[in-house]
């Protein structure tokens, strides 16, 4: 792009308030500096470009119904990294966490296990339409757009 790149652009397009868009991005740079940069602009997705085209297809169904998807290889990296930043034992919310219920806290620990829905309903013995809610909660009082924004910050 001769003048600005894809995750300038996805901040630009994503900074307007007027625009109703999703951004996934497609790039061949698997690193993660340009992986965290393009969640923290707010993009939905961060796809390889030798992703297959039927899941290139899919990624842009999730985008557009307001999810987020991320290449396998990069949540494996991301649960990983994830993993191995925890500190087990620690029960200290960080103070940007503390508007959170307990059981928001609860599910937004699980969502950035990599857990679905309903595995975290399993996991809880609640209802998959209540961790929805539980999950709507966190994004608005965190002001993040999506699942993958509320696993990075967890």
């Amino acid at each position: 792009m001769p003048e600005l790149d894809g995750l300038k652009a996805a901040e630009r397009i994503l900074a307007d308030p007027d625009l109703d868009t999703a951004v996934l991005m497609l790039t061949t740079f698997d690193l993660d500096e340009y992986i965290y940069e393009a969640l923290r602009v707010g993009a939905s997705g961060f796809l390889l470009k030798d992703t297959p085209a039927d899941r290139l297809l899919e990624a842009v169904r999730v985008a557009a119904a307001g999810d987020a998807l991320l290449a396998p290889s990069i949540t494996r990296r991301l649960i990983d990294r994830f993993a191995r930043a925890a500190r087990p034992g620690s029960e200290e919310v960080p103070a940007a966490l503390e508007e959170l219920t307990a059981r928001e806290l609860d599910v937004l620990r699980l969502v950035a296990q990599g857990l679905s829905n309903t595995e975290i309903a399993a996991e809880l013995t609640l209802g998959e339409n209540t961790i929805k809610t539980h999950m709507a909660h966190v994004l608005a009082k965190l002001d993040l757009r999506d699942r993958v924004q509320a696993v990075v910050l967890a």
